[in-house]
């Protein structure tokens, strides 16, 4: 006897809303990269500890590798390549530019969308607070004091808006 089929789950993917027709443990990340060729999320861990895969759910940073599209329905998911474009980048990108906050790149990704997060919700975070909250994004390259400077930068641009 099979299982009865789950109702697809409906959701929207950096402004367009999409249908997902996935088992509802499939991971986020994989219907990202997979379904949607999205290449922003990184696969780095697999387990939620590193920070490559996250993309904003709803405004808040959330580990697509460890949470299942099934508890999805009727959210707002963007990715790296829903904040902004070469020719016009949201304030973090462009920050991160600026100040030359990459080595390999691999954790980009993360540290991007997580401090798109944080301002979301503190457009001037204390530098604490910023260590505090990129604690859980790992860089191995040793461009940590680029992306506090970058992060510094995307406050100062969003206090200017």
């Amino acid at each position: 006897m099979s299982k009865p089929a789950k109702a697809p789950i409906k959701a929207v993917v950096n402004g367009e809303s999409v249908l997902i027709e996935l088992a509802p443990e499939v991971p986020l990340l994989f219907f990202l990269r997979n379904d949607l060729a999205l290449n922003g999320p990184k696969y780095g861990c697999g387990l939620g500890e590193c920070g490559a895969c996250t993309v904003l759910v709803n405004g808040q940073a959330a580990r697509s590798c460890v949470l299942p599209v099934g508890r999805l329905d009727g959210c707002e998911i963007t990715t790296l390549e829903g904040l902004g474009d070469r020719d016009n980048p949201d304030i973090v990108q462009q920050a991160f530019i600026e100040e030359q906050a990459a080595q390999c790149g691999y954790c980009l990704n993360g540290m991007i969308m997580t401090t798109r997060a944080l301002l979301n919700n503190d457009t001037n975070p204390s530098d604490e607070k910023v260590r505090r909250v990129l604690k859980h994004n790992l860089c191995r390259c040793g461009t940590h004091v680029e992306i506090l400077k970058a992060v510094k930068r995307a406050s100062e641009l969003a206090q200017e808006a």
